[in-house]
């Protein structure tokens, strides 16, 4: 395939994501057809098809970038000058801020969400394992640099991820707003404490 053809075509699969998106935020997940998409684009549902094989392979491919800009937010935080507790403050501040603004903020992307999660779509599950994996990798260097207490890098990871389920998880952040609780800074200060040295 020639280069003007790949580029043509992953414009098209760019537009066509960002028409699907918009519908998502606009008339939710459940209403919008690949027909509604197409209609906006100017182009045969069959042609949509082309580049995607399904309505879920758009929705999927949708949550994807959405999730992917997450993870390049927390990649640049975890190659950032910070220190190590500096950094994972600021990872696990910025996933919670970037979820409640997409998710919980926004009920039809919400409604996208809760059902990827409910059909336990393979990019929720690739999501949840990067982000694991940057918050691993600015522990291991906080251990490295004697910031942290020397443990099991992956089990260290895990609690802390787990620790923030309720600020990280679209539907528990919503349904824990108005719960009795640690705050997002208390939780995280908790955090670190717990695994900083003392």
């Amino acid at each position: 395939m020639s280069l003007v053809a790949e580029n043509t075509e992953a414009d098209t699969r760019g537009r066509i994501l960002v028409v699907a998106e918009r519908l998502f935020r606009e008339i939710g997940y459940q209403k919008t057809t690949v027909a509604d998409i197409a209609k906006i684009l100017r182009m045969s549902p069959a042609n949509v098809y082309r580049f995607f094989d399904s309505k879920k392979a758009i929705h999927e491919a949708v949550a994807r970038r959405l999730m992917g800009e997450v993870e390049e937010a927390a990649h640049a935080i975890a190659e950032g000058p910070a220190n190590a507790s500096d950094k994972l403050y600021m990872l696990l501040a910025t996933v919670h801020r970037m979820n409640s603004e997409r998710y919980v903020g926004d009920a039809k992307l919400h409604e996208m969400v809760r059902i990827a999660m409910d059909e336990d779509w393979d990019v929720c599950t690739a999501h949840i394992e990067r982000i694991g994996e940057i918050v691993a990798g600015i522990i291991a260097k906080g251990m490295d640099s004697g910031e942290f207490t020397r443990a099991d890098v992956e089990t260290t990871a895990r609690c802390v991820f787990t620790g923030m389920l309720r600020f990280f998880h679209p539907q528990m952040i919503a349904e824990c707003a108005n719960k009795p609780g640690p705050t997002l800074d208390q939780m995280i200060d908790f955090l670190i404490g717990a695994i900083s040295k003392k």
